[in-house]
């Protein structure tokens, strides 16, 4: 007999992979992704389902012309457009024991699936995956994934700055025994933005273990211009809010940091305002001591550009002045909303459709 879709062996016959990507959109980057998958170096069959919303840019005929090249790759419509439909979509139209996430503006290296297959079949882990690996191709680019990869930008997750092999509560993407999935009840689909950490919550739940690797590396290519980094940290900050609000853990108050610093920035400079006009007024001028607050701030991501390892070119370190509050506002301003309550699936969608289908980092 045949390995079911539900069993992955120990030994003798490597178990079929499926790949499931997501896109909307992605007509520049998503040939990169398909052929990072054709061209792995693991010997087990596999397929490779693409789960495509009504984009409006090529992404459809794009798709369909790599399907046509090559039949393991297959096109799935994905009506809804969003990230977790689609991954879903994806994986009912697959079979394979071993499902491999993939986001369309990632390039997997070629031992990727290998690596990650070792490691599920030595852990029994029902989710293997590593870091996300920014990297950018203009200076603007460059100061994302700078950022991206820094304990000042992101915090210093193990998915972003490494960290030793084992146990964790989220990986980036993701490799995933169908079993495991299957029992958790797949990608929550109402959660636009985290449905990864929410997946992974449910997973350690069901008694299955997620597993953090940093022998796998993904290359991520992070937003091409401000606005969309804006876009992209604002419904990421509001999610987190939702998620943080509906299930507390105990690593929660961390995601309360970028929140309380906007709100102190914020009150430091009206309240340093409101000193100079007292001091105008012949009152003595206590409260412009409130601007130590904003000046704090100024001077930690001056800093940072400054010292930020890993950072060769003038431009940016100049860039990384701009990138670095926009990633902490947006995503502390977009939180507080989504804390609240006043955040909806209506919105967090809009700005969904209004960027592209890739992860966002966490």
């Amino acid at each position: 007999m045949g390995t079911s879709a539900s069993e992955v062996p120990t030994s003798g016959t490597l178990p079929g992979v499926s790949y499931v990507m997501p896109v909307l959109n992605d007509v520049t980057h998503v040939r990169a992704a398909v052929d990072s998958l054709l061209a792995q170096d693991y010997e087990g069959p596999f397929d490779v389902a693409i789960a495509v919303g009504p984009s409006i840019d090529g992404t459809n005929e794009l798709v369909e012309a790599l399907s046509r090249a090559d039949s393991r790759v297959r096109v799935i419509d994905n009506p809804v457009g969003s990230t977790p439909a689609g991954l879903n979509i994806a994986i009912h139209a697959t079979e394979n024991p071993i499902i491999v996430r993939v986001d369309a503006h990632s390039v997997l290296p070629s031992d990727y699936t290998r690596i990650a297959v070792e490691a599920i079949t030595r852990t029994g882990a029902g989710n293997v995956g590593g870091i996300m690996d920014a990297q950018g191709t203009t200076p603007f680019e460059e100061a994302v994934a700078a950022a991206y990869g820094s304990r000042v930008g992101l915090g210093g997750t193990p998915h972003h700055v490494g960290g030793k092999e084992g146990p964790a509560d989220t990986v980036y993407l993701g490799v995933f025994r169908r079993d495991a999935l299957t029992q958790v009840g797949l990608f929550d689909e109402r959660i636009k933005r985290g449905q990864d950490w929410e997946l992974n919550r449910r997973i350690r739940q069901g008694g299955h273990s997620v597993w953090f690797t940093p022998e796998l590396r993904v290359v991520y290519r992070p937003r091409p211009s401000l606005s969309r980094l804006a876009r992209q940290f604002f419904s990421t900050g509001m999610w987190r809010g939702e998620l943080s609000r509906r299930f507390p853990v105990r690593n929660t108050l961390r995601y309360f940091v970028p929140p309380l610093m906007v709100i102190g920035v914020a009150l430091g400079t009206v309240l340093g305002v409101v000193g100079i006009v007292q001091a105008f007024m012949g009152i003595t001028p206590w409260l412009v001591l409130a601007f130590a607050i904003p000046a704090v701030y100024v001077l930690t991501v001056l800093g940072a550009a400054l010292i930020l390892p890993g950072v060769r070119r003038v431009a940016v370190r100049c860039w990384l002045i701009i990138v670095l509050p926009c990633i902490h506002f947006c995503w502390g301003v977009g939180f507080i909303p989504g804390f609240l309550l006043l955040a909806s699936n209506i919105a967090a969608q809009k700005y969904e459709r209004g960027g592209d289908s890739r992860v966002a980092p966490e």
